[in-house]
């Protein structure tokens, strides 16, 4: 039985990845700021060495688009290094190397912090969760047209197949930069909006906005896709079916 630290473990990601390990029967410590008894903000870093005691390997899923993700990695990473961890996982987004979004380039730092850290690591991107599309769809919706990036596809993929690959990778082997992962399908937002709409039995008439600048230009290049590592089962209409039969 190996013993799991999973940052973040109480969010999107982390909460589905922290079960599956259960199931397979690895002993798993949840670390989050309010999660006890392992209740850490890795900003401050404040009981972070405690958590880590004894950890095999850490599945690194904290992130905040706020800010502060820099500093939590190297306080993660030196309290790692003290406790002689074998193993960091980092998930990370497809696209952090191609798309310039302030966000990105975090992730992107953060990943050249995990391999230069001299602990065995494994890097894996994602394209963007199901549930992430459908919050930005439900936003859009609160409007009586819904605002759509024109020109811009997605390929959203389900949390439940990352939380697995996550899980098979942290109980393997570093594996350094492991391959890709993308959703099923590329779809244009149009499509999505229409899919959402169909699901969730409301009506919006859909207007396409072309934005200006460098970082819109990447993503209508499809800098944050992976086409080629298509590899996600769950299509945005399965998980939308699933999702809305679940509230009725």
């Amino acid at each position: 039985m190996t013993t799991i630290l999973v940052t973040g473990g109480t969010g999107t990601l982390g909460r589905v990845l922290t079960e599956r390990l259960r199931a397979d029967g690895h002993e798993v410590r949840v670390l989050s700021r309010h999660s006890q008894p392992y209740a850490v903000d890795l900003r401050e870093g404040t009981g972070l060495d405690a958590a880590v005691s004894g950890v095999d390997t850490i599945v690194h899923c904290a992130t905040s688009p706020r800010g502060g993700d820099m500093r939590a990695a190297r306080n993660l990473i030196e309290a790692a290094r003290q406790a002689e961890v074998r193993h960091l996982v980092y998930i990370s987004i497809v696209g952090v190397d191609r798309v310039p979004l302030g966000y990105y380039r975090t992730k992107l730092a953060v990943e050249r912090l995990i391999e230069e850290s001299e602990l065995g690591w494994t890097v894996l991107r994602t394209t963007q969760f199901h549930d992430l599309v459908l919050q930005f769809l439900q936003g859009s919706a609160k409007l009586p047209v819904m605002l759509l990036p024109a020109g811009v596809a997605d390929q959203p993929i389900e949390v439940a197949e990352v939380a697995a690959r996550l899980a098979e990778l942290a109980t393997g082997a570093p594996a350094g930069r492991a391959p890709d992962m993308g959703g099923p399908e590329v779809r244009t937002f149009p499509e999505l909006a229409r899919a959402y709409l169909r699901a969730s039995g409301r009506r919006r008439a859909l207007l396409n906005v072309r934005l200006a600048g460098e970082t819109y230009r990447r993503f209508r290049a499809g800098g944050h896709l992976t086409p080629k590592q298509a590899v996600g089962k769950v299509t945005f209409e399965h998980f939308l079916a699933a999702r809305f039969q679940a509230r009725d």
